[in-house]
């Protein structure tokens, strides 16, 4: 027999976990014999991504509010606690991820922080988000934990953070200037205020042309190989490409998500096509940690084929175009 219990929170625990897995395994940052790992870097992805969407379920709000959410957890990580977008050798890696588009008077480079913030923000916490929601299509909109778990998490996300900065601090010995922290943590107080006012009400149906899921699916991953395969040394170039890439995706799925003919199966295709992105770029990708070899590319092998069994077993339970959403409430 189940146990109730551990049903009714396994998407959350699911979400805790397949944060990280998309965030640095699925994009090949991080070798799958460093599985272990997850333990380390599940209390911070994983937190962020369960504490941002019970949040934004909680309060009867939508994507508009997981994706300010996510910008703004974007910052928190990348400028709080690793603080790759003011140091200019992160780990001493000789990446120079600040020298393209860089700005002296803000001690960042553009191209870095737009690439990485839109890392985050989409991969890392809206597709995962969306890809655990499609599992359990009956409680996509509906909180996961009680306030005993809600607060597990928060404290979890805490001790993540706390942990991935002193690691931080102690294996590269930079600590970012006092102005720039001031400034990263007002852009994501910003962000958290802004996120929690926008509406909670639906917004009216529109009619109008939908494309299918499978245009739906393609278009995301044609959008985000575009995105993740621009050359840094384009410097402005990039950053132009990066800003009308997000903006664009936002506005196409700002207004089809509005349109009667938006279900499921369009939710799971934009994430999955987003997803499919990280899973055959893994195969390029050199590893932040170690120096690759076949060992790599058959764990890039299995996490791809993980993400397809996902996929496959998610797209007959989605709703179908009878199911009236909008963005507004579960885009």
């Amino acid at each position: 027999m189940s146990n109730p219990g551990i049903k009714r929170v396994a998407p959350a625990i699911g979400l805790f976990f397949v944060a990280p897995l998309v965030a640095e395994f699925l994009l090949g940052d991080l070798p799958i014999k460093l599985l272990g790992a997850l333990v380390v870097l599940a209390p911070m992805y994983g937190g962020g991504a369960l504490l941002i969407r019970e949040v934004v379920r909680r309060t009867g709000r939508g994507w508009p509010t997981i994706l300010v959410l996510a910008f703004a957890y974007a910052v928190f990580e990348e400028a709080l606690t690793t603080q790759t977008l003011f140091n200019p050798n992160y780990l001493h890696l000789n990446l120079h991820l600040l020298q393209p588009a860089y700005i002296p008077a803000l001690g960042i480079g553009a191209w870095w922080t737009i690439f990485v913030l839109t890392l985050h923000t989409v991969w890392s916490i809206s597709v995962s988000i969306a890809l655990v929601e499609a599992l359990v299509p009956d409680r996509a909109t509906t909180p996961w934990l009680g306030g005993i778990g809600l607060a597990i998490t928060g404290v979890l996300f805490i001790l993540g953070a706390v942990a991935s900065t002193a690691l931080e601090i102690k294996q590269d010995h930079y600590v970012a200037s006092t102005a720039q922290f001031a400034a990263a943590a007002v852009v994501c107080i910003i962000a958290i205020v802004v996120a929690l006012r926008l509406p909670v009400r639906s917004i009216a149906h529109t009619s109008g042309w939908v494309p299918s899921p499978w245009l739906v699916g393609a278009g995301a991953l044609i959008a985000g190989s575009i995105f993740i395969m621009v050359p840094n040394r384009w410097g402005w170039l990039a950053v132009g490409i990066y800003l009308f890439l997000d903006f664009f995706v936002i506005a196409a799925v700002f207004v089809l998500s509005q349109r009667a003919g938006w279900d499921g199966r369009h939710r799971l295709a934009l994430a999955g096509g987003a997803a499919l992105t990280y899973a055959w770029h893994s195969f390029l990708q050199h590893p932040a940690v170690g120096s690759g070899g076949i060992g790599f590319r058959i764990g890039n092998a299995i996490f791809t084929a993980g993400l397809v069994v996902l996929l496959i077993f998610a797209a007959p339970r989605q709703p179908n175009t009878g199911t009236r959403t909008t963005l507004s409430s579960v885009a």
